[in-house]
């Protein structure tokens, strides 16, 4: 009888993936655009925020080795709006009736079955006149710290309102994150109430923001007309979850209280 060996498994064979995701293939230090998932994916996943801690000084934030992504801009740019459009959720980042008046870092925490594989975190907003000089000295050093100094900091989301563009706290807060951005931290320039305005400004306004993103991306954003929701939910995820990301781990949160103001 005659034998023959038994071909060897192919690499064209068909893959038994997740729904949403195909097989990862060997790349080091990145994950190829391939790998993004479906939409409905990222915005499942960022539907899990769930508040975890609130922060009125550097110190207060608590260690934590899965990815951070922070929420930066000046008052009224939207950031409240964003965050919470992003994560189907009506009141998870908490919005002052005074711009400018909260004075805390909070973090959400974003995973399934309590288990957190990155974290949110919404700074204070800048820029407001009426904020005491004294505190806007403060918050610009906390911010500035938090910038600098947060170990697990992935990427920031920078927002900021089309119809003013970059203002000078805005390029001073890129100045800041300029070197973390050349040693690879992931910086988004997001354009919010881009409804505002019509299809010809909001490209220019895109083309100026790309140019002054300095090595980061610009993209356009309506919490009202939901533009740019899948965009920017999958540039989350991917900067999250791109390989050499920490693993995922139970994170316990504190009682679920309103953040703090400074009155």
């Amino acid at each position: 009888m005659t034998h023959h060996p038994t071909p060897a498994p192919s690499n064209d064979s068909p893959s038994h993936d997740a729904p949403g995701l195909k097989s990862p293939t060997p790349h080091a230090g990145k994950t190829p655009d391939s790998l993004k998932p479906d939409p409905k994916i990222a915005h499942g996943w960022l539907h899990t925020a769930r508040f975890l801690t609130t922060a009125p000084q550097l110190e207060h934030l608590p260690a934590l080795d899965v990815p951070e992504v922070a929420f930066v801009g000046r008052s009224n740019a939207g950031k409240s709006t964003c965050i919470n459009t992003l994560t189907q959720q009506k009141r998870l980042a908490f919005a002052s009736k005074t711009p400018g008046r909260t004075q805390s870092i909070n973090l959400f925490s974003l995973g399934k079955q309590g288990v957190t594989d990155a974290v949110l975190a919404d700074l204070p907003g800048y820029g407001y006149a009426a904020v005491p000089r004294e505190a806007k000295l403060r918050w610009q050093r906390v911010m500035g710290n938090y910038l600098l100094t947060r170990e697990n900091l992935r990427g920031v989301v920078l927002l900021i309102d089309p119809r003013l563009g970059l203002t000078e706290l805005d390029e001073i807060l890129l100045e800041v994150i300029r070197p973390r951005v050349e040693e690879g931290l992931k910086f988004l320039v997001l354009l919010t109430k881009s409804d505002k305005l019509n299809h010809a400004e909001s490209q220019k306004a895109l083309s100026i923001a790309r140019l002054q993103s300095g090595g980061g991306e610009a993209r356009l954003f309506s919490a009202l007309k939901k533009k740019g929701l899948d965009e920017v939910a999958l540039l989350l995820w991917k900067w999250t979850h791109e390989a050499g990301t920490p693993s995922a781990r139970p994170i316990t949160p504190v009682p679920d209280d309103e953040p703090p103001a400074l009155d």
